[in-house]
């Protein structure tokens, strides 16, 4: 039996008095993580926690156990951060596949002038795909989109970006100074796929309906050949700097440019926006550091403006559903 691993294993759930909230937290199923803490209670002759159907308590070796679990993690954790600076460093990444190739770019850079002997090694993933890999250890920090949280995960300052529309040059709604989320009915809408950002799906149709506008159709990913043809909308951040008839430039999530025969316009209201912020679950300095550095870029780069410390919300797998 792997201890250690088993280890992690009962502090999560110890943590957590919950057997679902630690699955999602290591990134696992429940039933191999109830069946590892048995291992664990077989191999050690003891019962650590006491179920029902209602609750999860320690029992009073667990009680004892906790403590030292933690300390003999948190050792091995230290132990591999020293062998990773010994041999050359690499932080593994995790940003939105939306997230602009210049800002990306630019955090690389930040990151490497400031940490020369740490490699960065980014992977484009959604939201949910991110949770579970910080979770797991498969990343050391990523870039989430909000509303988003999970047992275990520590979050950076929020930043945001109000969002408008944008639309095909030759739409109608394009010829309008600002437009009403009502005056988009009957249009499909682009959004992220929604397995990977069940939040922001909720959130943003949740808006949309209150506000008038239910998508005739969604169409899910990241491209904007749909937009460009006209045959649907999608909700863009604002633009940087206004363009020859004052809102024609548009910008991407994090600054990335967008096609000719395309336009953005405000939404009136103005309360749709896109927020990101750092997740990691070891806070070592080289986690530390790149957060930091997203950051500025993000606000540099990106227009991004923080918001404050992110909401404490749960990912939901169906928008209005928890998972």
């Amino acid at each position: 039996m792997d201890l250690v691993r088993h280890l992690r294993y009962f502090v999560a759930v110890a943590e957590e008095l919950h057997f679902g909230n630690a699955a999602i937290r290591l990134g696992m199923a429940q039933p191999p993580l109830s069946q590892r803490i048995k291992r664990l209670e077989e191999e050690l002759g003891v019962r650590l926690f006491d179920r029902s159907a209602r609750q999860v308590r320690l029992t009073e070796p667990g009680r004892l156990l906790l403590g030292e679990a933690r300390e003999i993690v948190a050792r091995v954790d230290r132990m591999r951060e020293l062998v990773k600076a010994g041999e050359g460093a690499v932080l593994k990444v995790g940003a939105p596949p939306d997230l602009a190739a210049g800002v990306v770019a630019a955090m690389v850079a930040g990151f490497r002038e400031l940490r020369p002997g740490v490699r960065l090694a980014p992977a484009e993933m959604w939201t949910v795909d991110q949770v579970n890999a910080l979770a797991s250890g498969a990343l050391d920090v990523g870039l989430v989109r909000h509303p988003v949280t999970a047992p275990g995960l520590r979050f950076g300052p929020e930043l945001s970006r109000p969002l408008g529309v944008l639309l095909a040059e030759g739409d109608a709604l394009a010829r309008q100074a600002e437009v009403h989320p009502a005056d988009l009915a009957g249009r499909d809408l682009l959004m992220p796929p929604e397995e990977g950002e069940p939040g922001f799906w909720a959130e943003t149709l949740a808006e949309c309906r209150r506000r008038g506008y239910v998508p005739a159709e969604i169409h899910q990913g990241s491209g904007l050949g749909l937009v460009l043809a006209g045959a649907a909308v999608t909700f863009w951040p604002a633009p940087e700097e206004p363009g020859p008839t004052g809102h024609d430039r548009a910008a991407g999530p994090a600054g990335s440019g967008r096609p000719d025969g395309l336009v953005w316009r405000p939404l009136l209201g103005g309360a749709l926006t896109w927020r990101l912020s750092t997740a990691w679950r070891s806070p070592s300095p080289a986690v530390l550091d790149f957060a930091a550095v997203a950051v500025r870029t993000l606000k540099e780069r990106g227009g991004m403006a923080e918001r404050g410390p992110a909401p404490i919300r749960r990912v939901s797998r169906r928008p209005g559903t928890l998972a």
